[in-house]
């Protein structure tokens, strides 16, 4: 069973990823080189720690023996020392990653199962200078954020590695709560995010037409397509619905709708003017810079009170 774990990378992906292991009676080594960034971890655990409580989705009396179960390192060596599963939530560049990896093969037993948070770079590089044995046990566990939080991790099943290993990696992430998809195709986004940006696609276009306001598009989505989305899936909905009346409305709309092949013009001019979201309080809303720490946690509220009551969902 793969009970002891490394986590490479400290960072908003890398914390939250220990955190949620060491939950559930995992052992966690966490290197992060960045003294800055080390001395965030334990914080940034405990106050996502603190909303789970608050939210009753875990009990107080939990967190002292998790937070024992997350030992952090700034040195690679010793935290990768006898682990049997580790995973990378380092950044999106692949020579980092190429380099990572050969380093870690040579530090870590053959018996070590590697795993890289990437949704947008391929596999076969990243994995091609390591040797063959190593490569049938590399896999993508790619976690959406907060990791904490949210239930999904999309895992490859690429056909570079067995399927005893796919099944021993995807026991271990249920067993600490997570809905894992099985990703047949090493494809960019994966699954999950090609989909998140297929709508963010029509989003982006329809307050650019200005079919509506930044709140009743969002109204739209949230209390229309996505409140069914919450517990059913697309391909269910449309068996519900009917293929043939599927059929029909994506021959009457799709035509006219967006079909842009690049991040939309009104993000463009949006970022180009400084404008990106809660982080510099403006983005397609306005922010009052003195309550954004409030504001977003009652945006992380707002996804636990789902992840609750999703807890039944199959």
């Amino acid at each position: 069973m793969l009970r002891h774990i490394g986590v490479i990378g400290g960072g908003t992906m890398g914390h939250g990823i220990a955190a949620a292991f060491a939950l559930h009676d995992v052992s966690v080594h966490l290197y992060e080189p960045s003294a800055k960034q080390r001395d965030d971890i334990v914080p940034s655990i405990r106050a996502a720690y603190d909303l789970l409580i608050e939210e009753q989705f875990i009990n107080a009396a939990a967190v002292p023996a998790a937070l024992d179960r997350i030992t952090i390192f700034d040195e690679l060596a010793p935290a990768v020392n006898n682990r049997h599963f580790i995973v990378e939530a380092i950044p999106e560049r692949m020579e980092l990653k190429q380099a990572l990896f050969a380093e870690l093969d040579r530090l870590c037993p053959a018996t070590t199962i590697f795993a890289t948070n990437t949704s947008s770079l391929p596999l076969a590089p990243m994995i091609a200078g390591l040797p063959a044995e190593r490569r049938g046990r590399f896999l993508v566990t790619h976690w959406y954020n907060p990791p904490l939080i949210m239930p999904l991790v999309e895992i490859s099943a690429f056909g570079n590695t067995t399927v005893e290993i796919y099944d021993a990696v995807a026991k271990l992430h249920q067993t600490i709560g997570k809905r894992t998809a099985k990703i047949l195709k090493d494809i960019p986004g994966l699954v999950a995010n090609r989909i998140q940006q297929a709508v963010a696609r029509e989003v982006f276009s329809l307050i650019a037409q200005g079919a509506a306001d930044a709140a009743d598009i969002d109204t739209a989505l949230k209390f229309g397509p996505a409140f069914r989305y919450a517990t059913t899936g697309q391909l269910e909905v449309a068996d519900f619905g009917g293929l043939d009346i599927w059929l029909t409305v994506g021959d009457n709309l799709l035509a006219a709708m967006d079909a842009s092949r690049e991040a939309s013009p009104l993000l463009r001019q949006k970022v180009a003017e400084g404008k990106l979201g809660i982080k510099t309080g403006e983005g397609f809303y306005v922010y009052d810079r003195e309550n954004i720490p409030a504001t977003r946690r009652a945006f992380l509220k707002r996804l636990v009170k789902q992840l609750k009551a999703s807890s039944d969902y199959s």
